[in-house]
């Protein structure tokens, strides 16, 4: 089938969080688009095995499988405080000598260990979440409706990384492999991304309490806490990321340049 063929049929992975919705916006109800939702952690293998055309992959993952290229249509990031990735813990974050982590996240575990490290200079062993941990990572939705009690230090990854680069940081983005023709897929992503924004009130009416969020704090996170454009900005932002990944022993190194669609 050509590229552009108005039959054509797309496959595209992304997370299943309340954060996805505004670049999804109107494809889940596009008959030439099948959306499969996951957690970000398994998105790479559905990639990988061809199951996707595109997913919305946690950006470390893009140093840690050959032939990807990013599709910057759009993607998930902030300008400071994210709201929805934060450690809590019951004491100081600087005593903390063991982190239980959230494990749908690979981009937010790396970040975690690179802001550790760099801010407050601890390397605490990082472990499986569990109930009784005294010190989590945790990620999504469940960071509304599931905030842990008891634990009154808290650190907001996003902040956090503000403070140390004067940057944005991008947890996840369009990504897609070499080889594969996209046809006209990275044009209607950011048709929907555009879409998507002009269109916040219906998407928090129609998800916000699925998720469970207060629907203005919903309003709030989409419009105030995150960003979903990928510019040059945030790309260098991903590289510099990649950089101290690679610093930090966590990816290869030198890491892979970022190659674009």
């Amino acid at each position: 089938m050509a590229p552009n063929d108005p039959r054509r049929s797309y496959s595209i992975g992304s997370v299943s969080y309340l954060n996805a919705k505004p670049l999804l916006y109107g494809l889940e109800h596009d008959p030439s688009v099948k959306v499969h939702l996951d957690v970000p952690a398994r998105l790479l293998e559905g990639l990988q095995s061809g199951k996707f055309d595109v997913a919305l992959l946690p950006v470390i993952d893009f140093q840690r499988a050959d032939g990807l290229r990013l599709v910057p249509s759009g993607g998930i990031g902030s300008d400071g405080q994210t709201l929805t990735v934060r450690i809590f813990s019951r004491g100081p974050i600087e005593r903390m000598t063991r982190l239980g982590c959230d494990p749908d996240s690979h981009t937010s575990v790396a970040l975690a260990r690179i802001l550790l490290a760099e801010l407050f200079g601890i390397h605490p062993e990082f472990v499986p979440l569990r109930p009784d941990e005294d010190a989590m990572l945790l990620i999504g939705d469940k960071v509304v409706r599931d905030e842990p009690r008891g634990m009154p230090h808290q650190l907001d990854l996003g902040e956090a990384w503000k403070r140390l680069t004067g940057m944005p940081f991008v947890f996840a983005v369009w990504t897609a492999r070499w080889g594969n023709d996209l046809g006209d897929l990275p044009r209607r992503l950011a048709d929907a991304r555009l879409g998507g924004m002009k269109n916040v009130g219906e998407i928090v009416n129609l998800f916000a309490s699925k998720h469970g969020w207060p629907a203005e704090l919903a309003r709030k996170y989409l419009t105030e806490y995150l960003q979903f454009e990928i510019g040059e900005r945030e790309l260098k932002a991903i590289s510099h990321f990649h950089a101290l990944a690679a610093k930090h022993g966590l990816i290869i190194t030198p890491p892979r340049p970022l190659e674009t669609e």
